[in-house]
């Protein structure tokens, strides 16, 4: 059994259709997209912190799975955006571009930790003002990492992802299950 260190139900979902067991511990640690790391490294220290956190809450006896996704244009990193004016400037950034999603993942266990970062490139294409108030008013972009989800209405304004989309769902699982088996873990 592993514990997903996440509320998030595109995790879970992703875990379930790979078929692990495991269990939901929201993480207590905090994000803090600002801090004075490259993208890559930032995004993969944001995983472990979470995955560490709830290890540790929760007795060491099992192992923890940890991520954390971040999109990053331009070398800024765009976190889930604060009210929907900062979702459209997030948007009205991504319109007609091509960014990545950064997705760091960790497994931390008897006291050590396996972490790596997948990247994916997202082109979206150009996206007009009405379309970018239309989406935000569904709600859909506001606990998302760039403000959309590949998986939900945001698709509409994907052109082409080169790399695992399940990783700019939020968890790659290609990685996840290298890491559960390198951390001693079925996957």
């Amino acid at each position: 059994m592993v514990i997903l260190a996440s509320q998030s139900p595109r995790r879970s979902e992703i875990l379930r259709e790979m078929g692990i067991s495991f269990r939901v511990v929201p993480s207590r640690y905090e994000e803090k997209n600002d801090r004075p790391l490259p993208p890559d490294e930032l995004v993969r220290l944001q995983a472990e912190g979470k995955a560490e956190e709830v290890w540790r809450r929760c007795g060491g006896e099992e192992p923890v799975l940890g991520a954390d996704t971040i999109v990053v244009l331009d070398g800024a990193v765009l976190g889930k955006p604060a009210d929907e004016a900062e979702a459209a400037r997030m948007l009205e950034r991504l319109s007609g571009r091509t960014h990545e999603v950064m997705t760091g993942v960790s497994v931390f266990r008897d006291g050590r930790h396996w972490s790596s970062v997948c990247v994916s490139r997202v082109t979206f294409r150009k996206m007009s003002g009405n379309e970018i108030r239309d989406y935000i008013a569904t709600g859909e972009p506001m606990d998302k990492a760039g403000a959309y989800a590949v998986q939900g209405l945001g698709r509409k304004f994907v052109e082409k992802v080169d790399g695992p989309v399940s990783n700019v769902i939020g968890l790659p699982k290609t990685l996840a299950e290298e890491l559960l088996r390198r951390a001693g873990e079925p996957g």
